[in-house]
């Protein structure tokens, strides 16, 4: 059950599977979209320091979908938010529509990378993270959600082992663990993120309360990981 808070963030929510039942046609991947709902909808709604009229502003945060390839929920999101109309998401999909299978940075406002192949998000939040420390910038976090399946790529790994010892504790990373990965890791997900000098915590994916809490949760010179626990969907 998702756990709604005292702002009354809850109507915002409740408008979110409309918005998603806008965008039809094939290859929706509907169930890598609803795995992430939650996650995205309180990092948009309660922690992300960005908003539609400050897409360029050096100081924004910045968040990075390296999960890609259910777009659905982002969109719905960023719609709810106002960073792009809700006329745009009827068209999903479509030839001429902004809004493709994967996120185009220069396409859709307020979308940082243009996603692709599954395991680039994570190393590219870690180069981003680094950019934003050489140009004196220490406000702005980033923030990147992967799913579980994507820690099978060998470039994820290589990017945990080296955000640890850099000690870029303006780094956030989210994984959406829906039980898709292929290879178990001893200890679990959060175990391999400790043993490169990460914080981590583990949580269920649907309440936002926990999820909340996990997301602001104290790391000093340390990046943080939140592994978000969620069932699998048929739909």
């Amino acid at each position: 059950m998702t756990i709604t808070d005292q702002r009354g963030d809850a109507p915002g929510h409740a408008g979110l599977p409309r918005l998603m039942a806008l965008m039809t046609g094939d290859e929706k991947h509907g169930p890598a979209a609803t795995s992430t709902l939650d996650v995205l909808w309180v990092l948009y709604d309660r922690v992300l320091n960005v908003s539609p009229d400050r897409l360029d502003d050096p100081q924004r945060d910045r968040f990075l979908l390296s999960k890609g390839h259910g777009p659905m929920a982002y969109y719905a999101v960023l719609a709810a938010k106002g960073f792009l109309p809700e006329g745009w998401l009827p068209d999903f999909g479509t030839y001429d529509s902004p809004l493709g299978h994967h996120p185009d940075r220069t396409l859709v406002p307020g979308v940082e990378i243009g996603s692709g192949s599954l395991g680039h998000g994570l190393p590219i939040a870690v180069g981003t993270a680094l950019g934003l420390r050489a140009q004196g910038l220490h406000g702005p976090r980033v923030w990147v959600l992967t799913g579980d399946a994507e820690l099978d790529e060998g470039s994820n790994h290589e990017a945990i082992a080296f955000a640890g010892p850099a000690g870029l504790e303006r780094l956030h990373t989210v994984v959406v663990d829906n039980a898709s990965a292929r290879h178990a890791r001893p200890g679990g997900i959060a175990a391999r993120f400790e043993a490169a000098g990460w914080s981590a915590l583990t949580v269920d994916g649907r309440d936002h309360a926990a999820l909340h809490r996990a997301f602001t949760a104290a790391h000093p010179g340390r990046p943080h990981v939140v592994v978000a626990r969620v069932e699998p969907k048929s739909s």
